[in-house]
């Protein structure tokens, strides 16, 4: 190691190139500060080259494989449609690229320095950064953690299983792929396997009976994980596994039945978040976490360390680049004198499934445990006259609003267009958002998004394309 002679001045420093450091970096270089952003491997972190836009790819894939089906209803012909993982995954990479190049330019536009190497706090105001042999320090005015976290396996199995990124990585289709996890991830690769090709079967977690959604989007889950023919066993111990060269033996024990051998080709193990500060040097900066080892932070995402801030995964709250996202914008801007605040109470939850699931804020058991009195609205996506032209009826859309109030609190969906049309619930929720305000706009026709209005309508037995509920007269004698 060769040791710099001198200390460098740096107004800002970003550790950690992810959707929250780069995003940071930019929004800090547009409002006039010198920018020093700095990742140990590539720019884009875990979510471009490991983990969204890899998974993303191969969930688009299964979905317009998916869509094959109703395109025979429309005069063209898919009957010679095949499937290549080979194919799919030199168009991941070329994907992959192709946004990693985007972020270097956009990074050079804003006359960004971008150095590589791993980051370490030496005190609150100085750190050191090591790149093979080249070891610089830096003296900083104010920095950003940007680090993410680690991945840690539900199961401690010695064999290389699947992991959250490695999945993503198959040279070849698994004929029988068993995946152990009620996650959004887990969700996702065993729908889009299975609409591949692959045999799927899913191991819930003896703690984990069902799935973290509104009940009405579980029972629709459950039912099309049914239709598709994936096997799903629940409140199931993995006793052991190992692979011995050809396939996978699972052991399982389920409840108080017999522990039961299962072969697989694959076996992917669901993982936890946990911290990802060992390296950098927290104690000497002075940086407190809370009891579960995330960085304290402010809603400006400001640390205890006035001049360091910390966003995303590194943080308390959800880890999705969302959040990481606009963390980033928001610490750009307070520590540029600009009043910016975060606040995750309502963040979309969005799964790539088929069909796609999208919510935000309170399930309506949620609501019900907080104490509100409720209104629930639904409208299914078979009254839907676009979901009927695009052969792609299943799901529907859910609404919960509060009786007297009318404030919405939570807009659940399952089908088509779940991914956009959850936009809608995002303004709805922030603007603290009543039924007329969604029911007054004119919503264009045709098209899923008359799916949202209908759930509205719902909600005062408005709705048009749904039957009236007809009530059992007593009859005296």
């Amino acid at each position: 190691m060769v040791v710099g002679e001198l200390t460098q001045e740096r107004d800002l420093i970003i550790i950690g190139g992810g959707p929250g450091g780069y995003h940071a970096a930019i929004r800090a270089a547009q409002l006039g500060l010198q920018v020093t952003l700095i990742e140990k491997d590539e720019l884009g972190g875990v979510c471009l080259n490991e983990g969204c836009i890899p998974s993303k790819v191969h969930t688009a894939a299964a979905q317009q494989f998916h869509q094959l089906t109703p395109m025979k209803n429309m005069g063209i012909d898919t009957s010679q449609a095949t499937f290549n993982l080979a194919t799919l995954q030199e168009y991941k990479e070329t994907t992959i690229r192709q946004l990693k190049e985007g972020i270097k330019a956009l990074c050079k536009a804003n006359r960004i320095e971008v150095v590589k190497g791993n980051a370490t706090f030496i005190s609150s105001e100085k750190l050191g950064v090591e790149s093979g042999h080249q070891y610089d320090t830096y003296r900083f005015k104010h920095a950003i953690i940007a680090t993410g976290c680690q991945k840690k396996p539900l199961l401690d199995i010695k064999d290389n299983h699947l992991t959250v990124t490695s999945i993503w990585k198959l040279e070849e289709m698994p004929s029988h792929l068993v995946l152990f996890g009620s996650d959004d991830i887990t969700l996702e690769a065993a729908m889009s396997f299975r609409k591949l090709g692959s045999e799927v079967t899913i191991i819930l977690p003896f703690n984990h009976e069902s799935f973290t959604f509104d009940s009405s989007i579980t029972k629709e889950l459950t039912r099309q994980l049914k239709k598709q023919k994936i096997k799903l066993i629940k409140g199931a111990t993995v006793e052991n596994a190992s692979f011995n060269g050809a396939s996978w033996e699972i052991e399982l024990k389920i409840a108080n039945e017999e522990t039961n051998v299962m072969q697989a080709s694959h076996f992917f193990i669901a993982s936890e978040n946990e911290m990802n500060f060992e390296d950098l040097g927290m104690t000497r900066a002075g940086i407190e976490t809370d009891q579960n080892g995330w960085i304290k932070i402010n809603n400006a995402c400001q640390t205890n360390q006035a001049h360091i801030y910390a966003i995303g995964d590194a943080t308390a709250g959800p880890t999705l680049a969302v959040k990481a996202i606009k963390q980033g914008k928001v610490a750009a801007e307070s520590l540029a004198g600009i009043s910016s605040e975060y606040n995750h109470t309502f963040v979309p939850r969005v799964v790539h499934t088929i069909p796609p699931i999208a919510s935000i804020g309170l399930t309506e058991e949620q609501a019900k445990e907080a104490g509100y009195e409720i209104k629930v609205g639904e409208s299914t996506l078979k009254t839907s006259g676009y979901a009927s032209i695009l052969g792609q009826k299943e799901g529907f859309v859910k609404t919960i609003s509060e009786e007297g109030s009318s404030i919405i609190l939570g807009i659940h969906i399952m089908g088509s267009g779940a991914m956009e049309l959850i936009s809608s619930g995002s303004l709805a929720l922030e603007m603290v958002g009543r039924e007329e305000d969604l029911l007054f706009p004119l919503y264009p026709h045709p098209s899923i998004n008359e799916s949202l209005l209908e759930s509205v309508e719902d909600l005062s037995s408005q709705a048009i394309h749904k039957a009236p509920v007809t009530k059992k007269q007593k009859v005296s004698i």
